[in-house]
């Protein structure tokens, strides 16, 4: 049996491989008081009470051209366990969480890819995230270190889809 559901900031640092918040990196750390703090959304897709796939949703964010608390929020993270990829799994995973932003008053919702991934920009633009915000290379939601967005030198696109177009 396949479902969706919510989980847990404790779920997502079992998960991530930390026995507790004392032990995460700093990205992880971000992720489990964001959770906590209930600005983010940790989605899974599960078969038979295995983990397939997840997906981070962020409501609200320093830089709000990714999410900005009320009308935008910023998906990431999103990934499908290679053996079920290509069997709906992902869309489904997508689809349930951005119902889920539309019937929480959310008019668009925003997801970084990077033009080197062309399979992940033709998933993205079939599910209509066909707007380009902005090129990106400070990673939000990625820590370094010191508590600093990582850097990408190539960069990626935020890419944006309005929850009203379906």
């Amino acid at each position: 049996m396949t479902r969706i559901r919510q989980a847990t900031g404790e779920e997502m640092l079992a998960l991530w491989g930390y026995s507790g918040l004392e032990a995460a990196s700093p990205t992880a750390r971000f992720f489990y008081e964001t959770i906590s703090a209930g600005d983010a959304l940790f989605w899974t897709i599960e078969r038979d009470d295995s983990l397939i796939g997840e997906l981070y949703v962020f409501l609200n964010l320093m830089d709000k051209d990714f999410a900005d608390g009320a009308t935008t929020a910023y998906l990431c993270a999103f990934r499908v366990r290679e053996a079920f990829r290509g069997q709906g799994m992902g869309s489904r995973l997508l689809e349930t969480a951005l119902a889920d932003l539309k019937a929480r008053g959310f008019r668009r919702a925003t997801i970084g890819v990077s033009p080197e991934e062309p399979q992940n920009v033709r998933l993205y633009r079939r599910h209509w995230f066909l707007k380009k915000v902005k090129d990106c290379h400070n990673d939000p939601c990625g820590l370094d270190a010191a508590g600093n967005p990582d850097y990408d030198p190539k960069g990626w696109w935020l890419l944006a889809k309005e929850l009203s177009e379906e």
